[in-house]
């Protein structure tokens, strides 16, 4: 029987929660239309531009939000891409700049995202010209001439990390979109060429901690190419191995329990202030082989893209949490989120909605009131109060 005590905590808790529901919702609204042709705000002051990525991402909460003024601003979005494509299919980083050029998760986002939202208009034909061409342009981008494509490095959301070869998050994107897009023989091809991602040979290196040889880990790599290959942990792409259904049942539920354990320890170290998993762990220090000096500017130990803690990408974590049916646990990081969402940077706000979060300090770095950040709170919560994983459900069952 739940005592009165516990009760009210329960109330304070959904409270919260659906405050910051109601905050998130206001950065997506105040970010819908920005000085860019009207295109919405990647972040409502520190980034006016329309990144692709960030905003493709956004259609995941926009979609569960239902609200109405996002969708169109959404359809805009997607419209203008399409528009912007180049001429064998490939999608511009920014969504209005034809030339702005070279990234390697634009297109598949792109192929994702109106695989969503024509799940939610009832439109199976929207943007099909730009889809077929889109997928042309995919099915080039794969070395083997099979399914898993390949990337150069800092082209996907990484733009200040190595990521070389077949890398996790934009092969995730791939296998999804085939999913979403009814192309379930191919899907099928990548989920057998998936399985063979993980690491199973190569050496010990010494610069990772002990025990995250990948061969004996239920994640998948961070990046493999012939000979080379990183054992890192990367969050985002191991999150959306889970929610599409790459990893077995048994697999999420064991990189879970592997995650939160991992997590624990770095915060017995003093390496993570948050009850938030870092987006990519063990962090890659200067004494490193895979250490890029650049990274001494923009990329150390603990921020940015080596190991800070980014909102959107906790949202990721929480959806995961559910597909995976760790439906306690996803409670307990939605509420860790949501007291995460409130920290603000820069900005006059009561929340800020952040890009990052420094991982040995839990301290908001990056800009405020991020889109992507807004959007997979609403998602996340979506998740959690549902117990299903909207637009992921279906895919989890092909397999």
């Amino acid at each position: 029987m739940t005592s009165p005590h516990s009760k009210s905590i329960k109330t304070v808790d959904e409270q919260a929660i659906e405050n910051a529901k109601a905050a998130a919702l206001e950065v997506l609204l105040y970010n819908a239309n920005g000085p860019y042709q009207g295109l919405p705000r990647t972040a409502g002051w520190g980034y006016p531009e329309p990144y692709t990525r960030d905003l493709l991402i956004s259609i995941l909460g926009i979609g569960v939000s239902g609200n109405q003024i996002l969708l169109g601003s959404m359809r805009n979005v997607l419209e203008t891409i399409a528009k912007n494509q180049t001429e064998r299919g490939h999608i511009p980083s920014l969504v209005h700049d034809h030339d702005d050029r070279g990234s390697s998760d634009s297109t598949p986002l792109f192929l994702l995202a109106v695989g969503i939202f024509r799940k939610i208009t009832g439109e199976p034909n929207f943007l099909q010209a730009a889809v077929q061409k889109s997928m042309t342009w995919m099915e080039y981008q794969s070395p083997s001439d099979r399914c898993m494509v390949a990337q150069q490095p800092t082209s996907d959301w990484r733009d200040e990390q190595w990521v070389m070869g077949y890398g996790l998050f934009v092969n995730t994107l791939v296998y999804s979109y085939l999913r979403l897009l009814g192309q379930q023989q191919r899907a099928d091809r990548m989920h057998h060429e998936m399985s063979r991602f993980t690491i199973t040979g190569g050496t010990m290196h010494h610069h990772v901690h002990e025990g995250l040889v990948v061969k004996y880990k239920p994640y998948y790599a961070f990046w493999s190419y012939k000979i080379h290959s990183s054992e890192r942990f990367d969050l985002l792409g191991n999150c959306l191995a889970i929610l599409s259904g790459i990893a077995s049942p048994t697999r999420a539920d064991d990189m879970v329990s592997w995650i939160e354990a991992e997590c624990a320890g770095m915060r017995a170290r003093g390496d993570l202030a948050l009850d938030l998993p870092p987006n990519f762990f063990p962090f890659t220090n200067p004494e490193d082989p895979d250490w890029h000096q650049r990274y001494a500017t923009f990329n150390n130990p603990g921020e940015y893209h080596n190991g800070g803690i980014w909102p959107f990408i906790c949202g990721f974590y929480v959806a995961a949490l559910v597909a995976a049916k760790r439906y306690a646990l996803a409670e307990e990081k939605l509420l860790a989120l949501t007291q995460a969402v409130k920290m603000v940077h820069s900005a006059n706000v009561e929340y800020g909605f952040n890009e990052w979060i420094k991982a040995q300090d839990g301290l908001p770095k990056g800009q405020d009131w991020q889109t992507w950040s807004a959007a997979m709170y609403l998602y996340a919560a979506k998740c959690v109060e549902e117990r299903r994983t909207p637009f992921f459900d279906d895919m989890r069952k092909e397999n």
